[in-house]
């Protein structure tokens, strides 16, 4: 096995420990695809670098009370916002240094080598998110047991092929096998998710939406550009870190921002707190926009 496919193993196993009742050897085994005696080779590693793995009948978990590591799962996930945010302070330091060169080469290998590790979320989520990571990798059917859909009124299962999470895994973009479209799935409306046996069926049709800087997803996005003032610049990069890809300093206290979109509904909540401070280039379909939510607005 590469070192990098087996490191990754050894980091999905050691996640997966991290629970309240703990998984079985053979789960374990059957799940990774590895040796029993691989296993117990990798718990020995765990044990080395001091995690304490809590032997319950048969059932193996981390003892945290006991353990270096308080929450591993805050340790081995850096999300997109998260891994550009260090990438740029790794890389102000200056150019040669031996620092700089073992930093950046913690967060790629922890970030790069899967756009996934495990997700940063609730933790009676994270069971939820791994199966859907699984069924990812392994191109499965899955069923979303009891989704609760937007109003709550309708509560049923849903047979899907996951495609890919949107920003911070708060959703997941599907292929919802009874509406034969896509869609996106919130993860904190689903009770549990069952990966099945079922390859795939739907791959040709899968297409999957644009996340904007602002955190809206779409499947039409639309071009913008922005002029910012210094103020609206400082404020946009700070709620929006991933914005700052996209933006061109124009001038003294001048930004340009260029980007997609995927509606009107975040990048117009952003504007409209600054109006003085911003100006749209273009399109003229966001400037009638904002000018109807500003007549709406209006105390006349």
């Amino acid at each position: 096995m590469a070192d990098q496919a087996k490191f990754q193993k050894m980091l999905e196993i050691l996640l997966i420990l991290d629970c309240k009742y703990g998984r079985t050897i053979q789960e374990i085994s059957d799940r990774f695809d590895v040796s029993s005696r691989t296993v117990y080779r990798y718990f020995d590693t765990f044990k080395q670098v001091g995690f304490v793995i809590e032997n319950n009948n048969g059932y193996f978990k981390i003892d945290k009370e006991e353990s270096t590591s308080q929450d591993i799962s805050q340790l081995l996930h850096f999300t997109e916002e998260e891994a550009f945010i260090l990438g740029k302070a790794i890389h102000s330091i200056e150019d040669g240094s031996e620092l700089k060169d073992k930093l950046a080469r913690k967060l790629y290998s922890l970030y790069d080598f899967d756009r996934v590790i495990y997700a940063i979320s609730k933790k009676e989520e994270t069971d939820n998110i791994f199966n859907l990571i699984q069924a990812i990798k392994q191109q499965k059917q899955v069923v979303l047991k009891e989704y609760k859909s937007g109003h709550g009124k309708d509560i049923r299962d849903r047979l899907v092929e996951p495609i890919d999470f949107t920003v911070n895994y708060l959703g997941i973009w599907c292929y919802d096998t009874d509406d034969q479209s896509n869609k996106i799935f919130k993860t904190a409306r689903i009770k549990e998710v069952v990966v099945t046996n079922e390859c795939w069926h739907y791959k040709p049709q899968h297409h999957k939406g644009i996340t904007d800087i602002f955190r809206m997803q779409s499947y039409e996005p639309t071009a913008i550009q922005l002029r910012l003032s210094m103020l609206a610049y400082n404020l946009l990069i700070e709620e929006f870190p991933l914005s700052e890809k996209y933006i061109k300093k124009e001038g003294d206290d001048n930004y340009l921002l260029t980007t997609e979109v995927g509606n009107y509904l975040g990048v117009g909540r952003f504007v409209l707190g600054l109006p003085d401070e911003i100006e749209v280039v273009y399109p003229q379909s966001f400037k009638d926009y904002l000018n109807e939510k500003m007549e709406k607005n209006s105390f006349k």
